[in-house]
């Protein structure tokens, strides 16, 4: 299963999970007729696009799921394993999959599916992989420079292109509707089928419906983090939106007490956190908020989490996309560390109090100016958020 946030499924119970998905899926295979070489042949052939068709709309389905779950934020998308792309190797790799495709019949995962049921030439297949990939490994060392020629990287196609994820979903969908109508025609060529490929019956009606829907769908859900980041370059939006405060003498207060209840998160850049890290403070980002580990410390009960960052609307903007993923006891520094540090840290003891009220504030003020440095001297900074999942290596 993929990374979910929060964690709704844990690591021992996504093997069962994987496992039944994965009996059901070769079992729709197999009803499917994917069981027979005729089916993927005839992709090749041009009398059977069944194949085109469903690996089309599975691919579809799970980009539209992916891009959905990243909107809703129960996804963790730095944590999705996304195979590097080698082009040459992709190349070469693919004209000799699609050849032995063509030839055998089959296709890795079909061929297990016919094997399973009984199928000879599928076993025969699979022993043909099993040779292939053994003298793979073992003359690795002769094309390993062409292997990892031409490197990308781990990229996602609508980067590459320079596009958005939502446009390319667009296209890629319009992309698919039209195969689909295509191949009809191509199919009905080949077996000498009189009928219109495509029909204006209600059926044909409402799957292009469904298809346009989908299509112009990229466009509602755009990626999560990207939304809240165009949503708070609203100024006026930022300052009217309701967040708790909390003020340089209290929060200064609270550290000389040494209060188990707060936790301070510093958005600054982690050079400068480094240079300056108050008392129960972490390093983090905004990148952590979409992460399925580091926004647990978020979630934490009976805590009070501080946000701080040099100025107040920076805190402002950082807190309205956490209060807007539904993290709760959120307070941001009144004034930011700027304050802060004129407040408390550097605070000036030439001043003249003027009545009781200053007084109090500024024999409070005195005391935190010499206690807090040192408490910031003698601390030891936790550091950045600490991420303990990487991405899995898998993929097909």
């Amino acid at each position: 299963m993929g990374p979910l946030v929060p964690d709704i499924i844990s690591n021992d119970l996504n093997f069962i999970v994987a496992l039944v998905i994965g009996v059901a899926f070769g079992a729709i295979l197999e009803q499917a007729g994917f069981s027979t070489s005729k089916k993927l042949v005839g992709l090749f052939y041009g009398y059977d696009f069944t194949v085109l068709r469903v690996f089309f709309t599975a691919g579809l389905v799970a980009m539209f799921g992916t891009i959905m779950l990243d909107h809703w934020g129960y996804l963790d998308i730095n944590l999705i394993y996304i195979n590097p792309l080698f082009v040459g190797a992709a190349i070469a790799g693919g004209l000799i999959m699609g050849l032995g495709f063509v030839i055998g019949g089959f296709c890795p995962g079909t061929s297990v599916c016919a094997a399973a049921i009984g199928k000879i030439d599928a076993m025969y297949f699979i022993l043909g992989s099993v040779i292939g990939i053994l003298l793979f490994a073992e003359g690795y060392p002769l094309w390993e420079e062409f292997y990892n020629s031409y490197s990308f990287g781990s990229v996602r196609i609508f980067n590459t292109l320079g596009i958005s994820q939502s446009v390319f979903a667009f296209i890629l969908t319009s992309i698919a509707l039209f195969a689909f109508w295509a191949t009809s025609i191509i199919e009905n060529k080949v077996n000498n089928i009189k009928k219109p490929a495509i029909r204006f019956t209600p059926y044909y009606l409402g799957l292009t419906a469904v298809g346009i829907f989908i299509a112009f769908a990229a466009f509602m859900f755009p990626p999560r983090k990207a939304g809240l980041i165009e949503l708070v370059k609203n100024e006026e939006f930022v300052k009217s939106y309701q967040l708790k405060e909390i003020s340089s003498d209290e929060l200064a207060y609270r550290i000389i007490e040494k209060d188990k209840k707060l936790q301070i998160f510093d958005f600054r850049t982690f050079e400068e956190y480094k240079n300056l890290n108050l008392p129960n403070s972490i390093s983090f980002t905004i990148d952590n908020f979409f992460e399925k580990e580091p926004n647990k410390l978020l979630t934490l009960r009976h805590r009070s989490n501080v946000f701080i960052t040099n100025d107040e609307m920076t805190e402002r903007r950082i807190a309205i996309i956490a209060s807007e993923l539904g993290y709760n006891n959120i307070e941001i520094l009144k004034g930011g560390l700027i304050e802060f540090t004129e407040n408390i840290l550097g605070f000036d003891q030439s001043s003249v109090p003027q009545n009781k009220i200053e007084t109090t504030t500024f024999e409070f003020r005195k005391k935190a100016s010499t206690i807090i440095p040192e408490m910031i001297k003698n601390n030891k900074p936790a550091g950045k958020v600490e991420k303990k999942q990487k991405r899995v290596v898998g993929g097909c």
